[in-house]
């Protein structure tokens, strides 16, 4: 039986007076692989900023389960309680993540062994230097990425598809017990989509993944369980969904189109209007 890594429960959450997410329960296990997919503004990102410690949640509890130095038996840390931060949390639960590419400011100048090496930073204090086991720990995550030849570019200078396997190779130097993505496909061509999920393949074998995208064709292909984010979370534990639990969770119809390796979700013929709650009505 998987081992729980973390424990959602009658999570709620949003911002300011607004409530976006409400009573959501979900558990993320061991190498699972979770797609996360849902409408725009259904929640899919507050949600996604809980599990970092990036968001308060207004009620419920996130728990995380680790291994303290001076006990070995795992425990659940209830970082809701703490309020804790993404980096205080990462010292404790190790987490990768790799946000979405509009978020990246690409004239800031940094190197991608620069970008590779900042996912080790909680290993070391704020004024003290990367060490030679460092350094060669992030060139093995650089040939792992395909970015040999790369190291001194600047982040600028990198096409999508590399400067999101440098941010890739920063989310998983650390060894994270997760790895969590943000639409990591987008603005990248189909090749290296092609190449990006082979990538996130190997890295399962070590540790759980949580994946949000728009694109759900592809995601069911992909992972091995997937949620429905809608204010609300349904879950589903495989990828055998029909598309009448598409419909249901972003309330228009749905078809997937499949063709070549990486199918594509496209929306079935129907009526916009005030009481269509699809991707393209939903405010």
């Amino acid at each position: 039986m998987s081992t729980p890594l973390i424990e959602i429960k009658n999570l709620s959450a949003g911002y300011d007076s607004r409530t976006v997410l409400r009573n959501v329960n979900l558990t993320v296990y061991d190498r699972d692989f979770l797609g996360i997919i849902g409408p725009n503004g259904g929640g899919k990102t507050t949600l996604i900023k809980c599990i970092l410690g990036l968001l308060k949640p207004t009620t419920g509890e996130i728990l995380y389960r680790v291994t303290t130095a001076s006990n070995n038996n795992p425990a659940f840390l209830d970082n809701s309680a703490t309020n804790s931060q993404f980096s205080t949390l990462n010292s404790q639960f190790s987490m990768g993540y790799l946000p979405q590419y509009n978020s990246i400011d690409r004239k800031f100048p940094i190197t991608v062994e620069e970008v590779i090496l900042s996912g080790l930073s909680s290993q070391k204090s704020l004024i003290s230097r990367f060490t030679a086991t460092h350094r060669e720990k992030a060139r093995q995550v650089i040939a792992r990425m395909g970015l040999e030849g790369l190291e001194k570019r600047a982040i600028g200078a990198l096409s999508g598809g590399q400067l999101q396997r440098a941010l890739l190779g920063r989310a998983i130097i650390s060894d994270p017990a997760l790895v969590v993505l943000d639409e990591p496909s987008t603005y990248i061509d189909k090749r290296f989509e092609a190449r990006l999920y082979e990538l996130l393949a190997e890295i399962n074998h070590d540790c759980a993944i949580i994946l949000v995208s728009h694109d759900i064709g592809t995601v069911l292909q992909q992972v091995k369980s997937i949620a429905c984010v809608n204010e609300t979370l349904d879950y589903h534990p495989d990828t055998g969904v029909s598309e009448e639990w598409l419909e249901r969770n972003f309330n228009c119809p749905i078809e997937l189109l499949g063709h070549g390796a990486l199918p594509h979700r496209i929306l079935a013929e129907h009526k916009h209007g005030d009481e269509c709650g699809c991707c393209n009505c939903k405010h």
